[in-house]
């Protein structure tokens, strides 16, 4: 009698033990963006590298395609996803709660760290479009509705002097976006990654594609009023075709995180990343961004857990 219910209390015991593992585990759903740019790739590898190191501390990390930065910025802000890639322009928009759709509402979002910055590809099958002005009457996709590279491809048009009703737009992903230039549907296409961009390589692999600079007094316009936009250029020869540097307005690319996630968390998704990002510097060119010094670079208020990893390493 008294060892079957030494028994049964010691199953009991093992059995409350384990489901308090189960109860201590911490998912985190991580929002990247489409296929064919950098965030889908490297989000994946990030979230994976995530998991697997920190499994014994009973966090798992989620990779979501999303609409990347504004649809990011929004989730991570309400918790529906708890971290997530935007662009710095956006993250810090949210952050303050300026321009629609953060207007008047401030977004608790702080930010985890930086990745590395993107420069604004404009890509034309037509050579006779040599600048911005040149887009009006065409067929122009922008990108994903309310993404970052829509909100830049639209103040990049209206400082031009122009406005969408001056062309047909469209609002396609990065791969709609590609084949409808492949298939010459569109004319002009805005895209912002990393270099280089597998959407613009699918695209030169099949097309003479010529890319489009911006023009050097919207340049100096954008960046004298937005401080979180530089002027960036595509070298020559990134892409095949491309025998020329290419003039572009560039955003830094950030991940941000719900500011309630504890501090402990926020600490090791940073410095397990930082410490072990190479392994993942064969996803994508821009992986080798991944180095602290550029990490501690976020645009908007830092969260304290990562904050903690960046003062570790001097940088703060």
């Amino acid at each position: 009698m008294k060892k079957s219910l030494s028994i049964i209390l010691m199953v009991s015991l093992l059995v409350f033990l384990f489901s308090g593992i189960g109860l201590a585990a911490t998912h985190i759903t991580f929002g990247t963006g489409s296929p064919g740019g950098t965030y889908y790739p490297l989000g994946g590898a990030m979230a994976d590298l995530w998991t697997k190191l920190l499994k014994a501390e009973g966090i798992e990390v989620t990779a979501e395609s999303t609409a990347a930065s504004v649809e990011n910025s929004r989730l991570v802000g309400s918790n529906e996803i708890q971290i997530g890639m935007a662009m710095s322009s956006v993250s810090f928009k949210a952050y303050k709660g300026e321009v629609d759709p953060f207007k008047g509402t401030p977004q608790p979002i702080l930010g985890l760290f930086s990745m590395y910055p993107a420069p604004q590809h404009i890509l034309t099958l037509d050579p006779d479009i040599k600048s911005i002005g040149d887009l009006k009457g065409k067929k122009v996709s922008v990108g994903a509705p309310g993404s970052g590279c829509e909100t830049i491809s639209r103040l990049i048009i209206e400082t031009a002097g122009l406005t969408y009703d001056d062309m047909k737009i469209s609002y396609y992903s990065q791969p709609e976006a590609a084949q409808a230039l492949k298939d010459r549907n569109v004319d002009v296409v805005f895209w912002n990654f990393s270099l280089p961009g597998s959407a613009v390589s699918e695209v030169t692999a099949v097309r003479d594609v010529y890319f489009v600079s911006v023009d050097k007094d919207i340049v100096e316009k954008l960046t004298s009023k937005f401080t979180y936009y530089k002027e960036g250029k595509i070298p020559a020869n990134t892409y095949k075709g491309q025998d020329y540097d290419v003039v572009a307005i560039q955003d830094g690319n950030d991940v941000v995180i719900n500011k309630d996630i504890d501090e402990n968390t926020a600490y090791l998704l940073v410095s397990t990343l930082f410490e072990n990002a190479e392994n993942i510097f064969d996803v994508h060119p821009s992986a080798k961004k991944l180095i602290p010094e550029n990490g501690v670079k976020v645009g908007i208020e830092m969260h304290p857990g990562a904050e903690k990893y960046f003062k570790e390493k001097g940088l703060l």
